[in-house]
């Protein structure tokens, strides 16, 4: 069956969120479409991956207001960059390389003892793959992801977060319109639905969120011996080594922590500055905010916090540095925080105590601790002393970054800006140890999602019969190879 025959108007009612029977169903429905069809040709992931690009230009202005109406307030160009254009560049990258992943690839055989046999990698389709994801970017980490497993010829079921009900309604109904329900299909609900899809016996499963819920998914996961990919964020430090700090670093770190308003995984978390160049940060990202974003919590430029729940829970976090005499420095003259749209201000904090809950928990918001440090290698000390992050971002020259990259672990890292390996359609993402673990992005979401089947061809002139009884050609073998002094 064509993925383009579904009607492009699907009723309401077909998009409510199913019933735990009816998500098994959904789930056996496509395990049989893919036992039938195995191992889909290039032309056909091509055909399915140019549906999916199609899809997104076509719902453009759609999802620009699904991601308005959930976050109360959700810049139009960044819901553009980002949302739409970000995965339709990743597909089309994909596009351009996939007849070279298919490619199966040699490996290297023993000519003296195996003759003309060859072997080689073949990248085959694990089969029906499962997606969790989170509310932040609710379209670039649903469909993003799917572009590898559909070019790694699976079948995908993506179950969205139901703290974005008008993005996953809206995704709901865009694959519904685009895509077969035996290729892709979007399940909504709540918890129960969750539970009951990460329960399922996927030949893979997708989750990106809290390392909490993860280890919950990875327990669900582990009773079917389902492989996971889990992407878990942390806390992302950036560290300005001395002499880093400038208009230009600060912007960096600023820019990229009102992204989403701070509501990313791989934001800036906090940021280590020497002691001697505090001021000058400060300086910096007063006058970055006051230059470029004037009155930024009340603009256009400024997403609302997801939930009324998640806001308490941030100004809550500023409060309890304030009550440990943390200097806070707001970045904007006004600094009101709007309850109806739920945007609050850019604060920094300066020098906070380490057992403060900001510097314990990812914060995931506009508030941007700032350690200070008194040389290079205590500061490295402070970043290693915590989990390993899904993001490092290091200021400074090259020879000083490579010592620090050198010195500690991340998911990922950038050098003199932030976030960008995670922007890269070329670039593996993922975490380590608390951060998450197994990568998507590029060649290695590809191979994530494939199963590196081995294949060996035997050839003329080769010893195989050496491993069959009886041993007396084996010993011989073996003589050969002690007296050669080669193994």
């Amino acid at each position: 069956m064509s993925i383009l025959e579904a009607s492009a108007s699907v009723p309401a009612q077909e998009l409510e969120a199913p019933t735990i029977a009816g998500l098994r169903a959904a789930f056996d429905a496509q395990r049989d479409a893919f036992a039938g069809d195995r191992n889909p040709t290039l032309d056909e992931r091509r055909r399915r991956i140019e549906a999916l690009i199609g899809m997104m230009l076509a719902n453009r202005q759609r999802i620009s207001a699904a991601l308005s109406q959930d976050f109360g307030a959700h810049p139009v160009p960044a819901s553009d960059l980002i949302e739409v254009l970000g995965v339709v560049g990743r597909a089309r990258y994909v596009l351009a390389n996939l007849e070279a992943w298919m490619a199966p690839i040699p490996r290297e055989t023993d000519p003296a003892f195996l003759g003309t046999s060859r072997a080689y990698i073949q990248s085959q389709p694990k089969g029906v793959i499962g997606n969790i994801s989170p509310w932040n970017f609710p379209f670039d980490l649903s469909v993003g992801p799917m572009i590898e497993m559909l070019a790694a010829g699976n079948r995908v079921m993506v179950k969205p977060s139901e703290f974005t009900p008008a993005c996953s309604a809206l995704l709901a109904e865009m694959v519904a319109a685009t895509f077969d329900p035996t290729l892709v299909q979007v399940v909504t609900g709540g918890l129960e639905v969750a539970q009951a899809f990460s329960a399922l016996p996927w030949d893979h499963l997708l989750y990106t969120g809290s390392p909490n819920v993860g280890r919950q998914v990875m327990a669900a996961a582990a009773r079917n011996l389902t492989p996971v990919t889990l992407e878990l964020g942390g806390k992302c430090p950036a560290l300005l080594t001395p002499g880093s700090v400038s208009a230009v670093s600060v912007e960096s770190v600023i820019g990229t922590k009102i992204i989403k308003n701070g509501q990313m995984c791989v934001s800036v978390d906090y940021c280590l500055v020497h002691r001697s160049e505090v001021e000058d940060f400060v300086d910096y990202a007063t006058a970055f905010m006051h230059t470029a974003a004037p009155s930024y919590s009340r603009s256009d430029e400024c997403t609302g916090i997801i939930s009324t729940r998640h806001l308490e829970r941030l100004q809550a976090l500023l409060q309890e540095g304030r009550d440990h005499h943390a200097r806070i420095v707001t970045l904007e003259r006004d600094q009101e925080v709007d309850p109806t749209t739920r945007r609050m201000p850019m604060s920094l904090v300066i020098d906070p105590d380490q057992d403060l809950g900001l510097m314990r928990e990812e914060i995931f918001g506009p508030i941007l601790p700032v350690v200070v440090y008194d040389d290079l290698e205590a500061a490295i000390a402070t970043i290693n002393a915590g989990e390993r992050p899904l993001g490092l971002y290091v200021f400074g020259d090259q020879a000083v970054a490579d010592r620090v990259l050198a010195q500690t672990s991340s998911g990922g890292a950038a050098i003199n800006t932030c976030a960008m390996q995670s922007a890269l359609p070329s670039l593996a993402f993922g975490g380590v140890g608390m951060s998450g673990m197994g990568r998507h992005h590029g060649v290695e979401g590809f191979r994530e999602f494939s199963n590196p089947r081995g294949v060996f061809v035997r050839g003329e002139g080769d010893m195989i019969d050496a491993f069959y009884s009886p041993y007396a050609k084996a010993a011989a073998v073996v003589q050969a190879v002690l007296s050669s002094g080669h193994n």
